[in-house]
């Protein structure tokens, strides 16, 4: 069953395979129930994936696949909250290593054009420490980053 309210993503005609790395990379993800086109489509033909349920990092979202055209956006993007330089790099090296770009501050994009924002926990503490010279000195070495060296930020917060 959809949940009431759902994150909808487009894509062109490739809704189950994004789904089913979504699966395969976060943690509390799966795919859920695939439908198919009861009729041919505009850009399909019936029987074709039409809409998929799936389920990233907790977030319910379906993938509809329809057609050529529309990008996705910056403007939307999963945050994902790492405990450490290993679920950093795995995650990042995930996205970017499966067609994925890089991109800064901890985003880049899968190969579908989705972006992702890989957020060290340890970088939100540096960043909105009480020690606002703390914070400014972690945030400025954030700002020179790809992916996250939580090592690097931690360094920078302590001075």
């Amino acid at each position: 069953m959809v949940a009431k309210n759902t994150i909808c993503l487009w894509y062109e005609s490739e809704a189950l395979q994004a789904a089913q790395f979504y699966a395969e990379t976060f943690p509390d993800s799966s795919v859920g129930a695939i439908h198919r086109a009861p009729a041919d489509y505009p850009s399909g033909k019936a029987g074709d994936v039409l809409v998929v349920e799936f389920t990233v990092a907790g977030i319910p979202c379906i993938g509809l696949n329809g057609g050529p055209g529309i990008q996705h956006s910056i403007a939307f993007s999963f945050q994902i909250a790492t405990d450490d330089q290993e679920e950093t790099d795995r995650l990042w090296n995930a996205i970017v290593g499966n067609g994925g770009k890089e991109s800064e501050c901890g985003w880049c994009q899968d190969k579908w054009g989705l972006s992702w924002q890989i957020t060290p926990r340890a970088l939100t503490a540096a960043y909105t420490d009480p020690d606002r010279a703390a914070a400014k000195r972690a945030f400025e070495a954030m700002m020179g980053m790809k992916k996250i060296d939580i090592a690097t930020i931690e360094a920078a917060r302590r001075g």
